[in-house]
């Protein structure tokens, strides 16, 4: 069955946050799973302390899903391990400057994109700036 050119009836968010994710895939930086960037912006954005068993029961994920996330995240120098040193068993996620500078830019790059569309360019399908970074 062949579907049409614009099969599913989309809001402007939809619209948004698409023209984002394709910029993004398009920006250089590191194609982050959705697992990833819920993690990496539940780690920056929630009040603390940050566990793998915490950050597994917010995601409804197995631990080692989290573990598997996290060492690509630390790979890339956005998250770290730190031991807890009141209870060497516990081990906190958080966040770097990296991390925080990645964050920044994603930010900056939606915010930006959303002020140019308001203002009416670029058109759909056109590449955002984010692109161009």
């Amino acid at each position: 069955m062949l579907m049409d050119q614009n099969p599913l009836s989309t809001t402007d968010s939809m619209l948004d946050w698409m023209d984002t994710l394709i910029a993004y895939v398009r920006s250089g930086d590191p194609d982050l799973t959705n697992r990833q960037m819920a993690i990496i912006f539940t780690v920056y954005t929630r009040r603390g302390p940050h566990t793998v068993r915490g950050l597994a029961e917010k995601l409804k994920v197995s631990k080692p899903v989290i573990t598997r996330a996290l060492n690509k995240l630390g790979q890339l120098g956005y998250l770290r391990r730190q031991r807890d040193e009141a209870d060497g068993r516990n081990v906190f996620v958080v966040g770097t400057d990296k991390g925080a500078s990645f964050l920044d830019r994603f930010e900056r790059f939606i915010k930006s994109d959303a002020e140019k569309r308001d203002k009416g360019f670029p058109a759909r399908g056109e590449a955002p700036s984010f692109a161009n970074h």
